[in-house]
């Protein structure tokens, strides 16, 4: 007979959220990396990807034009879905940090269908910004199969401050 460990919901609450993360501005070290698990991309989930934004492009959605008529003779995956799919391996839920968009967005080279891709995410710098966050930059680099770079963005996010630094500044003045 199966046991409910949890039975009052009253005290869920007081469990910690799964991939929820609490890191402030001054948490984080400029020049640390992480490296996100792997994923590979199958044709279901490309054609799928394909109908919710509407990108039929003959690259990505014939596979008849792609083998006959397409440059690599075969469909790729479409670089939004690889966008997508490479940050969402970095996924988090930081309830102290927002995206503020995203520089230098380049497609270095396709990806296609049942390839695998994983990436490295790197704090490039941070900066105060506003009087209760900060900028910080990581760049996002997505690779494909054994280390091939196909994306390189750079993620602009502001973050919450523990100590906000005018007001450090007005105690440090008097």
């Amino acid at each position: 007979m199966a046991r409910n460990p949890n039975p009052d919901p009253a005290t869920h609450g007081s469990v910690p959220v799964w991939n929820m993360e609490t890191w402030l501005y001054e948490d984080l070290a400029v020049g640390e990396r992480k490296r996100s698990i792997r994923r590979t991309i199958s044709e279901g989930e490309a054609m799928l990807f394909n109908s919710l934004v509407l990108d039929m492009h003959p690259y990505v959605g014939d596979e008849i034009f792609a083998k006959t008529e397409g440059v690599f003779g075969r469909r790729l995956v479409s670089g939004a879905q690889v966008f997508s799919y490479g940050l969402g391996l970095f996924a988090h839920n930081n309830i102290n940090s927002f995206s503020y968009g995203y520089d230098k967005l380049r497609f270095v080279k396709p990806v296609f269908i049942g390839e695998t891709i994983y990436g490295i995410r790197t704090w490039l710098r941070k900066e105060p910004k506003y009087p209760e966050m900060g900028l910080v930059v990581c760049s996002y680099e997505i690779f494909k199969n054994e280390g091939e770079l196909v994306l390189y963005t750079e993620h602009l996010q502001t973050v919450r401050y523990r100590n906000n630094p005018a007001t450090v500044a007005e105690r440090d003045d008097s």
